[in-house]
């Protein structure tokens, strides 16, 4: 292969802030700069079945941009589009400002990581990582420079001679990713590749990855169903759903600004309460909940009157006692939301206890918030008022 370092596709055997260019030196040598990259109305169908449906997106010269959903909702074929093992139905890619429309994978001189690495067992660490330079005719001298180069940046310098079978999951990830970076390309690209491995050893090579990506200052688009994963380490994030993109922007304006519904629901952990709207003031939705009133965030403040559901997240809700002021004050404010609940079932998470709760309207919420030997533990059953700050809430 001559630019893409993905072995075989996937099922073979074998904010303005967001997009400016991130240049960055290596070593203190050249500035490196990642690619650009362009969709527009981009489309996948497969038979009749829609895949992708009309994405468009920009993504600026060394970002970190993640494609966030649910199995099926377009992710990775859009990333399948992008390197070139998917042919689209209608729409452009630009690479750069090029259309790379017709123009085929090992042309487009990207590189790919997969979840399932790909690695050829009968070939050594070395060998791996060098193919795709053999592919390019660069000589013997030259391919162990860049291998011993590419091994020390996954922080897996020695490996060389070992085989595939001789690695852990980390490890063998760790090589498909020094294969796909030992060109020097400008734009990598990976589906899903931290999805094999366990909870600690992902969210180790997560954070190598985020360094990884500081230091050779490339373009990275990422896809992932993993929430988490996401706000970890994107610069920016793509919700898509169902072939679109419902919700583009930095992970902190996503999580704390959700758009809808379903990515209030799908990033994160969200409560949902409906209530009646009976103004506006101050920036703010002005909504009856119950026997409560409620202040809510909006982009575009609904008519009096209206039904509207409002979002709130559950670390941002505190216990509060009966008709005190409270002593928690938000980041964003003081509690000025205040409901009445009955504790339904009490659950211990180490760092934190999570409440399920029953709302005046049968509605049931989730609150979070930090254990501790001197917090005081709810018993299921038990009356109580949360509180959390109107800038925690918004109108989806």
């Amino acid at each position: 292969m001559d630019g893409v370092t993905a072995l075989h596709r996937p099922g073979d055997s074998g904010g303005q802030a967001g997009i400016a260019g991130c240049a960055r030196a290596r070593d203190g040598g050249a500035v490196e700069r990642g690619a650009t990259v362009s969709l527009v109305e981009l489309e996948k169908q497969f038979d009749s079945v829609g895949a992708v449906r009309g994405i468009s997106l920009e993504i600026g010269s060394g970002e970190f941009l993640t494609l966030l959903g649910p199995s099926g909702s377009g992710k990775t074929t859009t990333l399948m589009m992008i390197a070139g093992f998917e042919t689209p139905t209608g729409g452009d890619i630009a690479i750069d400002g090029r259309s790379v429309i017709g123009t085929p994978p090992h042309r487009r001189n990207i590189g790919m990581v997969f979840q399932n690495y790909a690695l050829f067992p009968h070939l050594t660490v070395a060998e791996n990582i060098a193919f795709p330079l053999k592919q390019r005719g660069m000589d013997r001298a030259a391919r162990a420079r860049l291998v011993s180069e590419s091994l020390a940046l996954v922080q897996l310098p020695g490996y060389q001679a070992r085989y595939p079978r001789q690695l852990s999951g980390g490890q063998q990830q760790r090589v498909a990713l020094a294969r796909a970076i030992v060109f020097r390309p400008r734009l990598l690209l990976m589906d899903e590749p931290l999805g094999a491995l366990d909870k600690q050893l992902r969210e180790t090579l997560q954070l190598e990855m985020r360094r990884l990506h500081a230091e050779l200052g490339i373009t990275f688009v990422y896809v992932t169903h993993d929430q988490e994963e996401a706000l970890i380490m994107s610069d920016r994030i793509a919700v898509v759903h169902e072939g679109r993109i419902a919700q583009l922007g930095p992970p902190e304006e996503l999580y704390d600004r959700p758009g809808s519904r379903f990515v209030a629901s799908f990033l994160g952990e969200s409560n949902f309460l409906t209530g009646i709207v009976r103004g506006t003031g101050d920036g703010f939705v002005i909504a009856a909940y119950g026997g409560a009133t409620l202040r809510a965030m909006a982009t575009q403040p609904p008519p009096p009157g209206s039904v509207v559901t409002l979002t709130t997240r559950p670390e941002r809700m505190r216990f509060v006692d009966p008709g005190t002021a409270g002593g928690f004050e938000s980041t964003r404010g003081g509690l000025e939301n205040r409901v009445r609940v009955t504790v339904t079932e009490t659950v211990f998470a180490g760092e934190r206890c999570r409440y399920l709760l029953r709302g005046e309207d049968g509605a049931m919420l989730v609150l979070k918030e930090p254990s501790g030997a001197s917090a005081r533990r709810r018993a299921p059953g038990e009356a109580a008022e949360i509180a959390w700050a109107a800038a925690d809430t918004v109108v989806v």
